[in-house]
């Protein structure tokens, strides 16, 4: 879901403010190996003493936004459901630069968050680096660490500028880091169980990241609790702007590898030192809820059919965006929604739905997987089919962008009434 301007509150009086949070987008560099000048980037940053963003549920969040870059961007936030009036496509325009704007967003359920500027990508003249957002569960939950590991692409030139994406890449090369270094290294102590949080901060490229020697849990998807099962050889595949909470019980030291359909590369290390003197913990059970729906209405469900990408079906870059464009569909509030998601291109595409979080539905449509999406990459030539409640009142966005550098960003709307 997309949010910059005021959060709205379902009955009642409005509640006060409850946090703040300061916000900027500004110029910023990214290191490079030793003895390699930076690269300028420019970023979106949070004035944070502890450097990470930590929300609670139920959260009513004053948000203050500086536009400290040369071009109008404001923040757009993936992973909330509902809870905000407009977005900047459609609400007020985006913050123009050097201004300062206030904003009110309502934090209906805990997970991990990104806000970034991918939506502005058109207009940016460096790429941008996003911000992980963690908002916190009610109640504890029993992990010894809570660790944000942010996964990014770039795209360096041979005069060794960064290439926003939207652009024919040519002779760059690609550079990924983690948590902004090309080589990362996390510390434990073993016995620990650690909360990782892994975050596809790439703009294109559907990647895998692996942690050698270790079982890894998956515990929530896109920011909303799962099933808890085990990743399959401990290797996550996350689309771009997709998350994933697992959990780890650090045992032995191990390399974070990393791959992107290409090749695979070392990207990081987990390093064991001393002991935790206690019994082994039990296995993990799962996240509190969030209040989503435990069944889906599939019989009585509107049922759209979407071809990713096609200029023919409405789709259009964000800054030729219309709020009077005609809609992808409309349905009334509360009915299911299935989609049926074909991806036409030549490479895999990836479909974002802002407002709401849907289920994978099985290929039979009698069921679906056990986790909520708000991100799903379709290979091509593929269809899948996704569903879910229509609860929030409103316009939403939907995304899609082919996992090609070059490849425009799209998008379209869909209304709930």
């Amino acid at each position: 879901m997309a949010a910059s301007a005021a959060g709205t509150v379902m009955g009642g009086a409005t509640p006060a403010v409850t946090t703040r949070l300061a916000l900027q987008a500004r110029p910023a560099t990214l290191a490079r190996k030793p003895g390699q000048p930076p690269v300028a980037i420019a970023e979106l940053a949070a004035a944070s003493p502890a450097g990470v963003v930590r929300l609670k549920r139920g959260d009513r969040c004053e948000v203050s936004f500086q536009n400290d870059l040369a071009v109008p961007v404001a923040p757009v936030w993936y992973g909330l459901d509902g809870g905000a009036a407009a977005d900047p496509l459609r609400g007020r325009a985006p913050a123009p630069s050097g201004r300062n704007e206030t904003s009110i967003i309502s934090i209906p359920n805990a997970g991990t968050l990104l806000a970034d500027f991918r939506l502005f990508e058109d207009g940016l003249k460096l790429p941008a680096r996003p911000l992980p957002i963690i908002v916190e569960e009610t109640s504890r939950v029993a992990v010894d660490r809570d660790e944000i590991l942010l996964i990014e692409e770039w795209r360096l030139q041979p005069d060794g500028t960064a290439l926003p994406a939207g652009r024919d890449p040519k002779d760059a090369t690609a550079l990924f880091t983690l948590n902004g270094r090309t080589a990362f290294e996390l510390s434990a102590a073993a016995g620990e169980r650690l909360r990782l949080r892994f975050i596809n901060g790439s703009q294109r490229s559907v990647l895998a990241i692996k942690l050698e020697n270790h079982e890894v849990r998956v515990m929530a998807m896109d920011g909303q609790p799962a099933e808890p099962f085990a990743a399959r050889n401990g290797a996550l595949v996350l689309a771009p702007g997709a998350r994933v909470d697992a959990f780890v019980d650090a045992a032995n030291s191990g390399d974070f590898l990393l791959h992107d359909a290409k090749d695979a590369r070392r990207i990081g290390s987990l390093a064991i030192s001393g002991k935790l003197e206690r019994a082994p913990l039990p296995r993990p059970q799962p996240l509190p809820s969030n209040d989503l729906p435990d069944q889906l209405d599939l019989k009585g469900a509107l049922r759209v059919d979407v071809t990713l990408g096609a200029v023919e079906a409405g789709w259009t870059r964000p800054a030729s965006f219309s709020a009077s464009s005609p809609p992808s569909f409309r349905t009334k509030t509360g009915r299911t929604v299935v989609l049926a998601l074909k991806n036409p291109a030549p490479v895999a595409t990836v479909f974002h739905l802002h407002g709401h979080h849907f289920r994978l539905l099985d290929r039979l449509d009698d069921g679906w997987k056990p986790y909520w999406l708000d991100t799903l990459a379709i290979e091509h030539g593929q269809t899948q089919r996704i569903a879910f409640a229509a609860t929030a009142p409103g316009r939403w966005l939907i995304e899609s962008v082919a996992t090609d550098w070059a490849a425009p960003r799209l998008v379209r709307w869909y209304g709930v009434e």
